[in-house]
C-alpha cells in the first residue's frame, strides 16, 4: 500500500484509527476457547465487527509468537484474512525487528513478503545497515522506534548528545537513508508534548502513536502538536477496544469503542 492510498482511507473512512490485535488467551472470552482456533476466531470477530471504523490492524507478533506454531498460524490467518476481505486496510507486523545486513532482509521477507503486511516495526539501536534491508522493498513501509510511550524511553531516548536528544538525533539521521521515504515512526502517546519538535524534524512523515487508551494518552494534545496537512497519524488503541467487554458480545463491545474514538477524530477532521 501507498502513502498516498493510506490517506485517500482516511479521508474515505474519516479516521486515522489503528486497532492492536494483541491476543491474549487469559483475557478473551471463555466460550472462544473451545474453537478449534480461539486467536483467530477473537480476530476474525473483532475485525468483522471494526473494520469499516478503522484504517489500520496492529498484530503485536508477540501475542502470537508465545503460543508457538498455533499462535504463528493464527496469526498468518489473521493476515490472510484482512488481506482477503479488506484490503484497503493498511496492516502493520508490531516485530520491533532489526539486526544487521542478511538478517534483516530475512525479517523483512517474513513479513512482506510470506505474510504480506503492509509495514512492520523495527527498533534503530543498530542503525544504518539494520535498517536499510527493510526500506528496500517497494511499496512497503518501515516504522521506526522514535520516542516511546514507556516509562523506560527516559533511560535513553532522552538523553542528550552535543546538546541533543538521543531521539531527535535519530530522526535527523535516518532521514538521510536509502529509501527514507518508506520510514515511519513510531511516537508514544505519553510523549505529546514532544511531538511539535519532531514534526520540526520530520514534517511530512506518519505517525505510528501507540498509547491512546488504556496507557492514558490523550487523543486532542497528539493531534494538536502531531497532525501534518495529510493528517501523518496513526493512532493506535489495543486493549481499551479489544477487551472491552469479555462476555459474547465483546465484539459489539469494541465495534462501541472503535466508534467513539472515530466519532472524536472525524470532529477534529471536519
Amino acid at each position: 500500500m501507498t502513502t498516498n492510498q493510506l490517506v485517500e482511507q482516511i479521508k474515505k473512512k474519516k479516521s486515522f484509527l489503528c486497532i492492536g490485535l494483541d491476543v491474549d488467551l487469559n483475557k478473551i472470552p471463555k466460550h472462544l476457547l473451545k474453537e478449534d482456533d480461539p486467536i483467530f476466531a477473537f480476530n476474525k470477530a473483532i475485525i468483522d465487527a471494526t473494520h469499516h471504523l478503522c484504517v489500520a490492524y496492529k498484530p503485536n507478533t508477540a501475542f502470537y509468537e508465545a503460543y508457538g506454531l498455533k499462535g504463528w498460524q493464527a496469526l498468518e490467518k489473521t493476515i490472510n484474512y484482512i488481506n482477503e476481505n479488506h484490503p484497503e486496510i493498511f496492516t502493520i507486523a508490531d516485530a520491533k525487528r532489526g539486526d544487521i545486513g542478511n538478517t534483516s532482509t530475512m525479517y523483512a521477507k517474513a513479513f512482506f513478503e510470506d505474510l504480506a503486511f503492509d509495514s512492520v516495526t523495527v527498533a534503530p539501536y543498530m542503525g544504518k545497515d539494520s535498517v536499510e534491508p527493510f526500506l528496500a522493498f517497494q511499496d512497503k513501509h518501515t516504522i521506526m522506534l522514535a520516542l516511546t510511550s514507556n516509562k523506560g524511553a527516559f533511560d535513553f531516548q532522552t538523553k542528550e548528545i552535543e546538546g541533543k536528544e538521543v531521539y531527535k538525533h535519530v530522526l535527523e539521521t535516518s532521514k538521510s537513508w536509502k529509501n527514507a521515504q518508506n520510514l515511519m515512526y513510531v511516537v508514544g502517546a505519553t510523549k505529546a508534548e514532544y511531538l511539535a519538535d519532531i514534526r520540526t524534524i520530520i514534517p511530512d512523515s506518519f505517525l505510528l502513536v501507540p498509547g491512546v487508551g488504556a496507557q492514558g494518552g490523550n487523543l486532542q494534545d497528539v493531534c494538536k502538536y502531531g497532525m501534518n496537512n495529510n493528517v501523518g497519524l496513526l493512532i493506535n488503541s489495543s486493549r481499551g477496544i479489544i477487551y472491552a467487554s469479555n462476555e459474547t458480545d465483546f465484539a459489539k463491545a469494541a465495534a462501541y469503542k472503535a466508534e467513539a474514538l472515530q466519532k472524536e477524530m472525524e470532529a477534529i477532521l471536519s
